[in-house]
């Protein structure tokens, strides 16, 4: 154990590594040299010993053309979504849930950061997930971490370990507003820097809005042009479907660059020539931009500020690299757009900083009576203080109409966490011996809106009708839910809990997944 700690940005496209060392982080390379890997795996086939032989990176990037049923991407974006529909069936037969591909993806990236490093082993990490990604998804991320054989010590918000590399690296304070358009995702968070002090005010976002979207823009384009020349595409054609979609977003990233675009394609032996404009590419993706303007004027409505008052504009991301974002933020904001960090490394280099302020014993964990201490100095420079970025409720009987369920909101989005926070509610029959507790994510009242997440039942003593019991939750600052109910009659707790995810993995399953993964050669 070499005693170190490392940041790690799980994308939806790319991952990055970073360690924080000698008062500064830097971003650990891969085994091509790169800052970045792609989130991609190729599964080749088996390997000596019958177990699933893998690649990871832009090697498996580079396949999803020529063997398009063998290859995995964008799999952040089915994190916390449970069944077959989301599941992969491997050369060996062995089923692959979206945990496990990200733990293969998570293996291939520290393998690599231990060869760079040259000592020890990369196992007490910090990984980023979205600001807006629910409970069932932060879950399905610590599992990741944990079947790739991760000492996962935090899970931290994506914008929030931006920032913390603009405050630190970059040295900026002041209020900032953090929009982060990843390959998936979208997140904007507004903050308050101030001597070391993270301050979240505001967050929100869409967890399927990325990058991957602005490509299918580009490929609704380029099937028009194609049809324009009377060439019709067979969309059940995965590898001639698969070769479209990479030089769609090959075509969008030329036209970060330049003005027009020139994809070819080569369909049933012939050649067709195509032109895309970039006027014509953010004409067609305005609809993807309106949504981001909107979900950054909620967040802006949410913390009470007016743009005056806004001191930096923070673009991470690698889809911020499009000129049509830079063009809108400085439109709405009356701003200039620095690119002062960079968009794809930014996140994996917070994560690497707020990991070393994070306390462990020399196995990296924090064991009761064992003496604890910082992995570097920087934990006396800094404090992070985050917000919900769900509303978390319970499910209650309208009291006006008892044959009508409702969400019950107990702790609202944005509130700081740590947090704790109850409602009381009633029993509803005499001598009832069961209180139901269904954990709801949402604001609106009505359940056809919201997401029950998980649930569990108590007994309760058999009271009259209308009595009294507390339902407490609390959040902790990996934005992990715990409950406890409390019998008000006698003011004694009937339990203390965490909810049966639905959405997610089982101990054993985890535990099976584990052993399966490790088997999978990863190169």
């Amino acid at each position: 154990m070499d005693g170190m700690v490392y940041g790690i940005d799980l994308g939806t496209t790319n991952s990055a590594i970073a360690v924080y060392e000698k008062d500064e982080s830097r971003i650990l390379k891969n085994m091509d040299g790169d800052e970045i890997t792609p989130s991609v795996v190729f599964f080749t086939g088996l390997d000596s010993s019958g177990n699933d032989d893998s690649l990871v990176g832009i090697q498996a990037k580079n396949s999803a053309a020529t063997a398009p049923e063998q290859v995995v991407q964008f799999i952040k974006r089915f994190m916390g979504f449970h069944g077959d529909a989301y599941n992969f069936t491997a050369p060996s037969g062995k089923t692959y849930t979206p945990e496990m591909i990200s733990a293969l993806i998570l293996r291939k990236v520290c393998k690599d950061a231990e060869q760079y490093v040259g000592e020890g082993s990369v196992q007490n990490v910090v990984i980023t997930v979205p600001a807006y990604f629910d409970d069932a998804r932060r879950t399905a991320t610590k599992q990741a971490g944990k079947i790739a054989g991760l000492n996962v010590l935090r899970v931290i918000n994506e914008p929030t370990a931006a920032a913390i590399a603009f405050g630190l690296d970059i040295n900026e304070s002041g209020k900032v507003l953090v929009y982060d358009l990843g390959g998936g995702t979208f997140d904007v968070t507004i903050m308050d820097i101030n001597d070391g002090n993270f301050d979240v005010v505001a967050t929100g976002g869409d967890a399927q809005l990325g990058g991957v979207n602005f490509d299918q823009k580009v490929l609704a384009l380029i099937l028009r042009k194609l049809a324009e020349q009377g060439c019709e595409i067979d969309d059940e054609d995965d590898a001639l479907m698969a070769d479209i979609r990479e030089k769609a977003e090959k075509t969008k990233l030329q036209l970060s660059n330049v003005e027009t675009a020139r994809p070819a394609f080569m369909v049933d032996g012939k050649t067709y020539r195509t032109e895309i404009t970039r006027e014509e590419f953010e004409k067609e993706s305005e609809p993807l931009m309106q949504r981001t303007q909107f979900l950054l004027n909620e967040v802006m409505t949410a913390a009470t500020l007016s743009w005056g008052e806004i001191d930096h504009l923070l673009v991470v991301g690698g889809s911020t690299r499009m000129p049509m974002v830079k063009k809108m933020l400085e439109n709405l904001s009356g701003k200039e757009v620095v690119y002062k960090v960079d968009p794809d490394t930014a996140v994996a280099r917070g994560a690497a900083i707020f990991a070393s302020t994070l306390e462990g014993d020399s196995d990296g964990n924090a064991s009761p009576g064992k003496e604890l201490e910082p992995y570097s100095s920087i934990s006396q420079k800094i404090s992070i203080s985050d917000v919900t970025s769900q509303s978390l409720g319970v499910v209650t009987l309208d009291g006006n109409n008892m044959n009508h369920h409702v969400n019950t909101v107990i702790i609202p989005n944005n509130t700081k966490i740590p947090t704790k926070k109850s409602v009381v509610v009633y029993t509803v029959t005499d001598n009832q011996t069961h209180i139901r507790v269904e954990v709801t994510e949402g604001n609106d009242p009505e359940l056809e809106f919201v997401r029950v997440i998980g649930s569990s039942t108590l007994s309760i003593p058999p009271y009259p009708k209308d009595s009294p019991v507390e339902i407490i939750y609390a959040y902790d600052p990996d934005q992990t839910i715990y409950i406890e109910v409390i019998d008000k009659v006698t003011n004694i707790s009937l339990g203390a809990f965490q909810i049966d995810r639905a959405s997610n993995m089982t101990e054993e399953e985890v535990k099976n997944a584990t052993s399966i993964v490790g088997q999978a050669t990863v190169d």
